[in-house]
């Protein structure tokens, strides 16, 4: 097996595996050309977009942009895919054979989709009115779904695991809502919203609006309730009521679908994971619990926050900061406070910007109550946060 060494390695080349390195060269200059990026893909993309892209707003390539192009400089690029992490051995081992030793590891390999998780969901997906915009080979249909859609019965799913981006599944119904009043078609329509969780938001400032614009669109909410099946034949979907135990059938005209998700199984099935198979993490200094050379952060990690793409612009500095600290035997200073951000798109041009720390206390940017929906705030998620994302977060400039 071919063994390569490198002081710091990052596993993951989405949105925190990037952001640590280019933060680390940035402040950092010695460290160019002693850090190796690990991931085997060759497309990066800006997923937030994928909430308009399915409500018609943004084309779905404005998402996509070469990996080569957003590995910063300096750092090394293997295109390759880990398979085990040996901690003890400061060691990982890749698909293609190769073994990479490490001072220190940074493990940023964001979240796994399990589209196997709800049976019939594979075979369904892409017609039929199923669709999800949690796939970039997808999100397009979702508008293609929502334009030809007549009338019946649309429901919004969200399960009962981690997600990525928790608002995503109801920001997608309050467009399609809108696009059907535009479209005529609403008054012959029942939007019904399901959810394994117990309220609308977690958050309870924010809660109370979503609460508001549910009421004002007449969408029905159903909680507790969890999809385990999709029958695309009979067009019916399957929920277990997490209350009750039962299942529960209803028919679909459209169904999108938010498909439960985990931990890379890599990472499930390594020492580095806890007992619900996240990297197991002090929740303040990303540090790993166990293994003190170790670090993680954004969706792989097991901060009880959301897992969005603004909390890992909170968690890369303070890994950064803390990893070199922890290579020059210092304390480890910098502290992450579970902020993280919700923009919940609540019909086109209207949008509450939620934003909230550990303790679902809101931690806002903006001198307005952003609880309330608001045009400007519409902007900032279309037009300014990709912006900021490819030419700021992305660069280790905020």
């Amino acid at each position: 097996m071919a063994q390569v060494h490198y002081p710091i390695v990052v596993v993951g080349a989405g949105t925190g595996g990037i952001m640590v390195s280019a933060n680390l060269v940035r402040a950092y200059p010695g460290l160019k050309g002693k850090i190796a990026i690990l991931d085997p893909v060759s497309k990066h993309y800006y997923q937030p977009l994928w909430t308009l892209v399915g409500g018609g707003v943004t084309d779905k390539k404005a998402s996509e942009r070469e990996m080569s192009s957003v590995i910063p400089e300096g750092v090394d690029w293997i295109k390759d895919a880990v398979t085990t992490f040996d901690p003890e051995a400061n060691t990982v081992s890749t698909q293609e054979g190769k073994q990479i030793s490490y001072q220190f590891l940074v493990v940023a390999a964001g979240i796994e989709i399990n589209w196997d998780g709800i049976k019939g969901l594979k075979e369904a997906l892409g017609s039929g009115g199923v669709c999800s915009n949690y796939s970039y080979d997808y999100c397009d249909y979702t508008w293609e779904t929502i334009r030809n859609f007549k009338g019946g019965t649309a429901i919004f799913t969200q399960p009962s695991t981690a997600v990525k981006c928790g608002g995503a599944p109801q920001k997608i119904m309050y467009l399609a809502d809108d696009a059907f009043r535009k479209a005529g078609v609403r008054d012959r329509s029942k939007v019904i919203f399901t959810t394994a969780l117990d309220s609308i938001f977690q958050v309870p400032v924010y809660a109370k609006t979503l609460e508001q614009v549910v009421h004002r669109k007449q969408i029905s909410p159903m909680f507790k309730r969890n999809l385990i099946e999709v029958r695309p034949d009979q067009r019916e979907a399957v929920f277990e009521n997490l209350e009750t135990k039962q299942q529960e059938v209803l028919a679909y005209d459209m169904l999108h679908v938010t498909p439960p998700m985990q931990s890379p199984a890599f990472i499930r099935n390594s020492p580095l994971a806890d007992q619900n198979g996240w990297v197991d993490v002090d929740p303040y200094t990303l540090q790993h619990r166990r293994y003190h050379n170790i670090f993680a952060l954004g969706d792989c990690a097991n901060l009880p926050t959301s897992k969005t793409g603004a909390a890992i612009r909170k968690q890369a500095p303070v890994v950064a900061e803390n990893l070199v600290s922890a290579m020059q035997g210092d304390v480890l200073g910098a502290q992450y406070d579970g902020y993280t951000s919700c923009p919940l798109v609540t019909g086109y041009n209207r949008l509450v910007m939620a934003e909230f720390d550990y303790n679902k206390q809101p931690k806002e940017s903006f001198p307005i109550d952003q609880s309330q929906e608001r045009f400007s705030m519409y902007l900032v998620k279309k037009d300014l946060l990709p912006i900021l994302y490819w030419n700021g977060m992305l660069k280790g400039l905020m």
